[in-house]
């Protein structure tokens, strides 16, 4: 073989010599919708979505009582290096859940955004 038919091997070899790799991050379980379902407006209380949800990120105090968010993500990330070229895609999705409670902390309604099962891993181009 000539010097120069080996050139070219090692360079085809050398540029094509990677690493891919994949990685999951979880803020805790996004949440489940069939546990938001058991919520009644009007009946349940403050203590009881504690009890399903565990302790609100936030508490936002409200003339007319009071609000608990909870937030959870998801995120997914891939990444290919090659010798000279490193590509990567990182997608993070969240869940939002916001309940309202009355003076009497008595859930008056709630409102969700639950897509953090929507994150995904992808290729990096």
């Amino acid at each position: 073989m000539k010097a120069s038919g080996c050139i070219i091997i090692l360079v085809v070899t050398a540029l094509s010599a990677g690493c891919l790799v994949m990685g999951k991050n979880k803020e805790c379980q996004p949440f489940d919708s069939g546990e938001l379902e058991r919520l009644v407006p009007g009946r349940t209380t403050a203590s009881e979505v504690s009890g399903i949800f565990g302790s609100p990120r936030q508490v936002v105090k409200m003339s007319n009582g009071n609000a608990y968010i909870y937030k959870r993500s998801v995120a997914k990330g891939t990444a290919l290096w090659l010798l000279i070229v490193s590509l990567g895609n990182y997608d993070k999705q969240s869940d939002q859940v916001v309940f309202f409670f009355d003076n009497n902390d008595i859930l008056t309604h709630y409102g969700a955004s639950l897509d953090a099962d929507k994150a995904s891993y992808g290729l990096p181009f």
